[in-house]
């Protein structure tokens, strides 16, 4: 996704240039959220500013929206079906393989000294013994930002003169407007306000992309909350997969099974809300923070963090998968195609095949 925002963004329509765009990228990778959505925010702020960053931000997301919820719908009512239920057997070992590519891709990058290691998997070890992977995550960076070494070379700040101050007031509309709706949402729904608060925090503490927010979405929606099983929460996470957008639209579906079409808006609302404002927020102030020591130390314990997380999951996905012959072959398939780089709608689709007539 980032490949065709970069080419339709920089090459085709010449909004920005490429050193503007590495910019954004290295800005939505050192801040909670999905990267491509991030950036697709950030195309829109730097072109249109604040409505820019707006009217991307749901532009990108809302084809991912409306066909998770298509997705959704039919997943609730053919569930029970026993061609849906092959497909959803051999769907679950796709999602190890993509945990366990997603594990192997956060180690390959974070994982580079025995101090990374050592948070790797002392958060793998607290996170399977039930610890809440948000104090985990915090004690990470705090973790990372005392032990670790110096994570890069710090440079005088650009200043960002006087766009702080629209950018302030445009920060301060939004979370006006967040909070109303929060208000709204505990007079007239508690359900739903807990439904929103749980996506609100997953999305705050998802640092490094997408995947980064499995184990935190699995932690609340499974085994705090409840709302759906282990099997049901991978199905959620392979649908999500076929869906043109980033996998944390896995919340659609979460919202939906949970408290219907209402659930569903509520919980996509949320899990995209406080990264954006981030974007909007934290953009001119970039420049600042991308040299900060200790930011840049925190960064890497939080990583590194998300390696152990991410091991855990892969393991409790396992433990979820009733394994024989058929399905390890499946899942070896499918690592080794995602290790090539085979697009992953690709895999899903064969994968889904394959289960419908094997399984």
């Amino acid at each position: 996704m980032v490949a065709h925002i970069r080419d339709y963004s920089v090459k085709r329509m010449r909004w920005l240039d490429e050193r503007a765009f590495g910019e954004g990228i290295a800005l939505a990778q050192s801040i909670p959220g999905a990267t491509a959505m991030q950036l697709a925010a950030y195309v829109g702020l730097r072109t249109r500013g604040t409505v820019g960053a707006l009217l991307a931000y749901v532009g990108f997301g809302l084809p991912a929206f409306v066909l998770m919820l298509s997705l959704a719908l039919f997943y609730e009512r053919t569930r029970n079906s026993s061609q849906i239920i092959s497909l959803f057997s051999g769907l679950q070992v796709i999602v190890v393989a993509l945990v366990v590519h997603a594990l192997v891709s956060f180690g390959k990058d974070s994982v580079k000294s025995y101090r990374e290691f050592s948070v790797s998997a002392l958060s793998a070890a607290l996170f399977w013994s039930g610890a809440s992977p948000f104090l985990v995550i915090i004690a990470a960076a705090l973790t990372g930002a005392v032990l670790f070494s110096n994570a890069g070379a710090a440079h005088p700040p650009e200043s960002s003169g006087a766009q702080d101050e629209p950018i302030l007031k445009h920060i301060t509309l939004l979370l006006s407007l967040l909070l109303a709706g929060l208000l709204t949402l505990y007079f007239a729904h508690a359900e739903l306000f807990q439904l929103a608060l749980v996506m609100l925090k997953i999305d705050l503490f998802a640092f490094g992309g997408g995947f980064a927010s499995l184990p935190l979405m699995l932690h609340e929606v499974v085994n705090v909350h409840g709302w759906m099983d282990h099997r049901t929460f991978m199905d959620g996470v392979a649908l999500g997969q076929v869906t043109p957008g980033p996998i944390v639209i896995t919340a659609t579906f979460v919202g939906y099974l949970t408290y219907g079409l209402a659930g569903a808006v509520v919980a996509t609302t949320a899990i995209f809300t406080p990264s954006l404002v981030l974007l909007i927020g934290v953009s001119p102030l970039f420049d600042r923070l991308k040299t900060s020591v200790h930011f840049l130390k925190a960064s890497k314990g939080i990583v590194a963090s998300f390696v152990g997380l991410l091991f855990s999951v892969a393991v409790k996905f396992m433990l979820s998968v009733p394994w024989d012959a058929m399905r390890a072959a499946i899942g070896i398939a499918a690592l080794i195609a995602l290790l090539k780089n085979v697009d992953v709608l690709y895999i899903v689709l064969i994968g889904a095949i394959i289960s419908v007539v094997m399984l």
